[in-house]
């Protein structure tokens, strides 16, 4: 792709209603625009790296053995009375009309959806365990929508639903979900913590939180310094007692003292029971005949969170610093002179080739700007492998790949490939 070419409206200055460090520079680096409060356009470099993610859920999912399904994210009114949470989900809820008068809402979450779905269509035992999951949009009316698509009222998410016939099996679904959304954050390259948690609106009973740690983040985590450890620090709290005041307590495991962490809250997972089952009559025919009530999980991450947790965990005083598997591109050729030096112009189009041959994602930046410029925008964003044509290469032949953490090496073009392994291998 030709930097010319792409939708990309980078800002110089920090707008200023961008509260925290990611909302600054998804602005910046031309990401998203605001719509209204809490809703947001994702411009073509935001999506590459919202796709991304994406992807990589996907992949886990299934290689989990979760099924994929797509449901609506308008829903009747009729199966939230089912579960009485049409009141009490209270004014998160964003409810609207049709022509005819009957109530509708846009999905929060999708409880109510997936137990109507299963409840009408398994009905025996050798049919679970089952783990549907979807990637939707999905809307909450927050009272204060703050820190660009962190807290937003519209984001994307992937919630899945698991339906097994009793508690035993329940564990092992809501382990493996567990372990795969471990695998997803490794491959996103993010430190994080799984963190004991309340239930919340969703009700059940084990729940566990995944935390992004980060400075800016919403909420604070008491973690041990020495065992894995961590629980929302609230829950370790008597009344009137201080949140910093756990810092160097024993650990409640007896492993270390606690520390005080913030992080970033992007994925949930839920035992729910039978709660919602109960509530909507779904069951199924077991080994002897008999009609059992369902178990159910529930599990949640949040994709376009991910995004902005990611750049509060990675970035530098330049912007971005993406870990490479979810990076917009891999890599940028910086041609400084493109339109007036026709060597450089072939090389860098020669080069862009090659690389497109050799698998990586490339940007040409063949704008008629100067290389402090170039420079500038391509660490704004965050791309990871800079290759640099200009002044070295019209005097010596040679020219210079920088990396976005500073690594750099120096090579004739005709050996990139020579020199993109020197690189990795550092």
């Amino acid at each position: 792709m030709l930097w010319s070419k792409i939708f990309l409206p980078t800002l110089k200055d920090t707008p200023q209603d961008a509260e925290v460090i990611s909302h600054q520079l998804m602005l910046r680096a031309g990401m998203i625009r605001k719509v209204t409060s809490g809703i947001y356009n994702w411009l073509p470099l935001g999506l590459r790296v919202l796709k991304k993610i994406e992807n990589i859920v996907r992949e886990e999912m299934d290689a989990s053995g979760a099924q994929e399904v797509l449901m609506p994210m308008v829903q009747p009114k009729e199966l939230w009375e089912e579960t009485q949470r049409w009141k009490k989900m209270g004014p998160e809820l964003l409810r609207i009309q049709d022509r005819h008068d009957r109530d509708f809402c846009l999905g929060p979450t999708h409880e109510e959806v997936i137990t109507d779905l299963v409840r009408n269509n398994v009905k025996s035992y050798k049919e679970l365990p089952l783990n549907l999951y979807q990637i939707q949009t999905k809307f909450r009316d927050e009272v204060r929508p703050r820190y660009g698509v962190m807290r937003g009222r519209e984001f994307l998410m992937k919630d899945s639903y698991s339906f097994n016939i009793n508690q035993d099996s329940l564990n092992e679904s809501y382990l493996l979900i567990k372990e795969t959304y471990k695998k997803i954050i490794d491959r996103l390259g993010l430190e994080y913590k799984i963190v004991k948690a309340d239930s919340g609106s969703i009700g059940g009973d084990a729940s566990e939180e995944f935390h992004v740690l980060a400075e800016n983040g919403e909420d604070t985590i008491a973690v041990s310094d020495s065992s894995e450890f961590a629980i929302n620090s609230e829950l370790l709290l008597t009344e009137g007692e201080d949140i910093n005041s756990l810092e160097g307590k024993p650990s409640p495991d007896g492993n270390g003292i606690i520390e005080v962490k913030k992080g970033i809250e992007i994925g949930h997972i839920f035992q729910l029971g039978k709660i919602y089952a109960d509530a909507m009559n779904a069951n199924v025919l077991d080994n002897e005949g008999k009609s059992q009530t369902l178990y159910m999980g529930c599990y949640g991450i949040g994709i376009s969170r991910l995004v902005a947790a990611a750049i509060e965990q990675n970035h530098d005083e330049k912007g971005i610093v993406w870990p490479e598997a979810i990076a917009p591109y891999e890599v940028n050729i910086i041609a400084i002179g493109f339109e007036k030096d026709e060597r450089i112009k072939k090389t860098a189009l020669n080069l862009y080739d090659k690389l497109l041959s050799m698998g990586y994602e490339v940007i040409l930046d063949d704008r008629n700007d100067g290389f402090g410029k170039k420079m500038k925008d391509a660490e704004l964003i965050g791309i990871p492998i800079n290759i640099i044509i200009g002044k070295q290469y019209t005097e010596n032949n040679e020219i210079e790949l920088r990396h976005r953490d500073g690594k750099s090496s120096i090579g004739m073009v005709e050996d990139i490939e020579t020199i993109f392994d020197h690189y990795k291998s550092k």
